[in-house]
């Protein structure tokens, strides 16, 4: 029976390198996969879904107007596709998490979200809003604030490395920008 997943987490958890993994593993058995990430966030190349830790894949690439019920249709009628995956999914709107559900409910096919949960004031991103009240199943990626304990929060940075507490929610960025915290040392980096 087809899911709507949401695997969520902060920056640097592995939710890139554990979707490629997952692809891999179906691609490996013979079977095909439907990749797809943000267009806006093109730090890989336009089109590619990379890991820090050096894999990467071509996928398509969704916008803010992409019909993701449409575009999963279509690709189905090429050939069968086993399961959509989807990185970066914090950048769906409301309607596209919708249409994913769509996608489960009425084609049969497993979709496998993969996004931040909060961005760096601590607020649900549009799509991850969506994924927490629609998903089937929800799997929390863990990672570990440099205190030890489990990170739930990220802060942004500037050049220098100063905690920014204002701004725009969507600013692309990687290591240089963000860095994960647990909540207690994202409190006190935000002064909170």
């Amino acid at each position: 029976m087809a899911k709507l997943y949401f695997n969520y987490s902060t920056m640097n958890a592995g939710k890139s390198t554990i979707l490629l993994q997952a692809s891999y593993n179906y691609n490996e058995s013979g079977m095909e996969t439907y990749l797809l990430t943000a267009q806006l966030d093109d730090r890989a190349g336009e089109g590619r879904i990379a890991s820090r830790i050096g894999i990467d894949a071509p996928s398509d690439k969704f916008n803010v107007a992409s019909d993701l019920y449409t575009m999963i249709k279509a690709r189905l009628a090429r050939s069968p596709v086993a399961c959509v995956f989807i990185d970066e999914s914090q950048f769906l709107t409301k309607e596209q998490v919708w249409q994913l559900a769509r996608a489960v409910d009425d084609l049969g096919v497993p979709v496998m979200c993969y996004g931040l949960r909060v961005d760096f004031m601590g607020e649900l991103f549009p799509g991850s809003a969506a994924l927490l009240a629609w998903a089937d199943e929800m799997r929390e990626v863990r990672t570990i604030c440099h205190c030890g304990k489990k990170a739930t929060m990220v802060v942004r940075q500037d050049d220098e490395g100063r905690v920014l507490t204002g701004g725009e929610q969507v600013q692309i960025g990687g290591n240089e920008t963000y860095h994960s915290l647990c909540r207690r040392h994202w409190r006190e980096a935000v002064g909170r």
